[in-house]
């Protein structure tokens, strides 16, 4: 957004929390009642809230920066944006004069600006007249990955004798072992280099425990495995598309080297998970002249959020770039042109029928696909027993939702957005079911994120 006028909505503010605890804690902080000193000016917001010691925290937000808001704030937090900033934005979303227009912000609030100014133009500079004289040596990166591709062939090999074992044995012997038998599995390819088959690996520990019909789905799983193996043990014989997908499905280092495509790119959803040693953040975003919809993902330590931070409903004039893979929809964020800004578009609606076929046909390309994205037109939320159901407004069909879903409070504000009524929503739909990521009303209503 480049126009000071022009005002962010609550939940366009909500939809940068970090997590459900900074969204309930910002919330509260959106009154004038603990700020002090608030302005707004040349896409910055600024203020000063009251916390529990004896200083305000000095809290700035930078609306105007090309990749996302930016936030500074003095409190102690580690969450990016932390409550304060969270709170300064929907104080100064309500446009109730409690953050007036500003000709300057302060000094403090100035300071960090013209440091972030700085850095900026420090990182274009060497761009500009870079001799090269930088790269890395391309023969000894050659050599390094021809080092780690025969690493992943003997993990990839011994994981094919371990699956061998286990079915000859019956898979029973996978419930007696419990996690130790897949742990150990898993550190294997983590020694092999291959993440992405210790990820899938740790995984079948939890499969025993899954309820009735476990059986049937650890070979499922297994059998998926299989099929990687073999893809990565016969790469030269695949098309260079799936070769790139086996790869990716792997967990080796791509580029994104697909022709750079520029686009109003409205934020569809954006959501965290989060493991042990890392958090990663997933913003989906839809062309609007394309009509393209594609990922970015940005990874944070630990405990910390990830920096690229887009809100939901906005759009972003930029350029992306694919990265290799039959049907993979993984995009890199290229440069950007100007800040995000509110939009009028929306993407089509499709029946659900449409959305497990377009699934079923993005299978062919990936078979380990877990879903794709998908805009359903005109369904309401319904009952079905113990579960939840998106029903087609106009045939006799539905997509089910997954069980995270269910348990998201995101399922309440749906089911209250639709009050009965038909409404489009954004999610991912798979083979355990529809995850609704973002909603809002007929036409070109405002998105409502519900993760």
């Amino acid at each position: 957004m480049t126009e000071q006028g022009v005002r962010w909505t609550a939940e366009q503010v909500l939809s940068l929390a970090p997590d459900a605890a900074s969204r309930k804690a910002g919330g509260k902080l959106g009154t004038a009642g603990p700020w002090s000193e608030a302005g707004s000016g040349e896409g910055t917001v600024w203020g000063l809230c009251k916390g529990s010691g004896s200083r305000p925290y000095q809290t700035v937000v930078d609306l105007a920066d090309v990749g996302g808001p930016a936030y500074k704030c003095s409190c102690p937090s580690r969450k990016f944006p932390c409550k304060h900033a969270l709170g300064l934005l929907l104080l100064w979303a309500g446009d109730d004069g409690s953050v007036p227009a500003s000709a300057q912000p302060p000094d403090w609030a100035e300071q960090w600006l013209a440091g972030r100014r700085r850095r900026a133009e420090t990182k274009q500079g060497p761009s500009e007249g870079s001799s090269g004289g930088g790269s890395a040596d391309p023969e000894a990166a050659r050599r390094r990955a021809e080092r780690r591709a025969e690493r992943v062939t003997v993990g990839a090999t011994e994981l094919e004798q371990r699956l061998a074992d286990l079915l000859r044995g019956g898979l029973a012997a996978a419930e007696q072992a419990g996690y130790g038998l897949w742990d150990e599995t898993a550190a294997r390819m983590v020694d092999a280099q291959a993440p992405g088959l210790a990820s899938r690996v740790r995984e079948l520990g939890a499969v025993p425990a899954s309820g009735a019909g476990w059986p049937a789905r650890l070979l499922e799983e297994c059998a998926l495995l299989h099929l990687l193996d073999q893809g990565w043990l016969r790469r030269e014989r695949l098309p260079d598309a799936l070769a790139a997908t086996v790869r990716s499905r792997l967990g080796l280092p791509a580029t994104a080297d697909g022709t750079p495509l520029r686009d109003r790119w409205l934020v569809l959803a954006q959501y965290d998970t989060a493991d042990p040693k890392l958090t990663t953040r997933r913003i989906w975003l839809h062309g609007a002249t394309s009509g393209r919809t594609r990922l970015l993902l940005s990874y944070g330590a630990a405990g910390r959020a990830p920096e690229l931070s887009l809100p939901v409903g906005l759009a972003l004039d930029a350029e992306l770039s694919a990265y290799p893979g039959a049907g993979r929809s993984r995009s890199a964020l290229g440069e950007r042109f100007a800040p995000p800004a509110p939009a009028d578009f929306r993407p089509p609606g499709t029946s659900t029928a449409e959305a497990a076929a377009r699934y079923g046909e993005a299978l062919r390309d990936d078979p380990w696909l877990e879903s794709v994205p998908v805009t359903l037109g005109r369904v309401i939320p319904v009952p079905d027993g113990d579960e939840w159901q998106l029903a087609d407004a106009d045939t006799d069909s539905a997509l089910p939702l997954t069980r995270a879903a269910r348990s998201r409070p995101g399922l309440w504000r749906l089911v209250a957005l639709s009050g009965g009524t038909p409404v489009t929503v954004f999610g991912e739909c798979g083979h355990r079911g529809f995850t609704p990521l973002t909603a809002w009303p007929s036409g070109t209503g405002e998105p409502v994120p519900l993760c």
